[in-house]
């Protein structure tokens, strides 16, 4: 294992923010780091990176503590963005790549091949703040990977990015991950979890109460989801035995239920009052699983 959180706590005062969290996050792979804001995530980042000790227990990086010496090995790209307005795109990137221990002539040469890889070559003498939100994330994105990291820690990357953007990026974090790199994955946006990691956390108020391989989550959490359309008002399905919640859209009925038997007897049910146009048992979503888990403080 890559990165071990052993018995990790972190107390602020009397406020624990980190509640005796334990996990092991694999070699190679894009772990989900899922929470409410305020659950911790942030201020775990943070004890990974060596920001903040923790107020109990241990983190290693292949089996080794975390200290000034591994800096280099570790990139992050904050939720808060955190580039200079006034500094040329090329200046910043170089300068925050010298604290990482690289060349300059290195760095010049990442950079160009980055820039050219998202589309945006003619960026690197223009000022941070001449660029939209969504081209000074692709900067901030650069500069948390230039040094080619063993471990990256991404924080909400996707957030306030187009959908063409959203893909550049996602396939950059593919390419990384492929050649190697441990990454931890935070987002608000269940889809591109589900979609990019194998292993997740839920954390809520510090603890983590939902962890483990997705496809095991999926199946532990033992409820499918039922999409039916037909042509005729199916609102009476609501009320059938083993229906956990429903609703209602413009084809037809949504349904959570407690498992496929249950589907059988709606089937029956809806076959017999009329023409069915579309009737799929699928697994839960992990916005379901997120919601059940850790809705209380979900904002």
């Amino acid at each position: 294992m890559a990165l071990e959180l052993e018995h990790v706590t972190k107390r602020f005062g009397k406020f624990t923010a980190v509640d005796d969290l334990s996990l092991s996050i694999p070699e190679s792979e894009m772990f989900g780091f899922l929470g409410a804001n305020g659950a911790g995530k942030t201020t775990t980042f943070r004890m990974i990176l060596g920001l903040l000790d923790p107020s109990g227990g241990k983190i290693t990086w292949n089996g080794n503590p975390i200290d000034y010496s591994t800096s280099p090995l570790i990139g992050y790209l904050p939720e808060e963005r955190g580039l200079y307005p006034k500094l040329k795109v090329k200046d910043q990137v170089i300068y925050l790549a010298k604290l990482r221990g690289m060349a300059k002539q290195d760095c010049l040469k990442e950079l160009t091949y980055w820039l050219e890889r998202f589309k945006v070559p003619e960026y690197a003498n223009k000022k941070i703040e001449e660029l939209s939100k969504g081209n000074q994330q692709k900067i901030q994105f650069i500069t948390a990977v230039i040094h080619k990291p063993k471990l990256l820690i991404l924080d909400e990357p996707f957030s306030g990015l187009d959908p063409v953007n959203v893909e550049l990026l996602k396939d950059a974090v593919l390419e990384l991950r492929d050649n190697g790199t441990t990454i931890v994955f935070s987002s608000h946006r269940m889809e591109h979890v589900e979609e990019l990691c194998e292993h997740l956390c839920i954390m809520q108020k510090g603890r983590p109460v939902v962890h483990g391989s997705l496809k095991e989550i999926k199946r532990s959490f033992g409820r499918k989801n039922l999409v039916i359309h037909a042509d005729y008002d199916l609102s009476f399905l609501k009320d059938s035995r083993g229906v956990v919640k429903a609703r209602q859209t413009a084809e037809g009925i949504q349904l959570q239920i407690s498992g496929e038997d249950a589907a059988e007897a709606i089937f029956r049910e809806v076959a017999e009052k009329g023409f069915v146009r579309k009737f799929v048992l699928e697994e839960p979503s992990l916005n379901d699983i997120f919601i059940e888990k850790a809705g209380a403080s979900y904002e």
